[in-house]
């Protein structure tokens, strides 16, 4: 997906980013591997809950999210589905909060609700505190965190009903 003030921004790009990822480099193989592995370890779940076409409306809602976050910060060019699951963490750190998670090298559980927040935290850094060299789109990561969140704030509401 192009800023919008490129000539090679389209209107579409902000649905088919969320379904591509970068052809190059072994960083690129990592980024579309632990996409995926998130998004089946934790949307499996919520798919169980919510059904598949709601669960179908939310990705998709939380990568439209990502990517207007993307667009209005004026960040680059971004591809990729992370904001779309971040969304997806989100809800589910929402849904099942306290959840117990081993990190990737942190040998103690960590509750979902806490190891959400900490990879929000570490995209607000990141995004606010620009490092030369880094190509992440922390600004799409946390549209699709913040679109992600006020669904569900939304459909709880709306359902009043515990999900679990």
């Amino acid at each position: 997906m192009w800023p919008v003030g490129s000539e090679n921004f389209r209107p579409w790009q902000l649905v088919t980013h969320m379904f591509a990822h970068a052809a190059s480099g072994q960083y690129m193989f990592f980024h579309i591997l632990f996409n995926m592995f998130a998004l089946w370890m934790f949307g499996r779940i919520l798919e169980n809950v919510w059904g598949s076409k709601r669960f179908l409306i939310f990705y998709m809602i939380c990568g439209l999210g990502a990517g207007v976050a993307q667009l209005c910060t004026d960040s680059g060019m971004a591809v990729g589905a992370s904001g779309a699951v971040f969304g997806v963490l989100v809800a589910f750190a929402m849904t099942f909060p306290n959840t117990e998670l081993y990190m990737m090298f942190i040998p103690i559980p960590i509750k979902a609700k806490w190891a959400v927040m900490g990879l929000i935290a570490i995209d607000l850094f990141g995004g606010v505190y620009q490092v030369q060299g880094d190509s992440i789109a922390h600004f799409a990561h946390l549209g699709g965190a913040v679109t992600g969140f006020i669904l569900v704030k939304i459909w709880n509401k709306r359902n009043r009903r515990t999900l679990y």
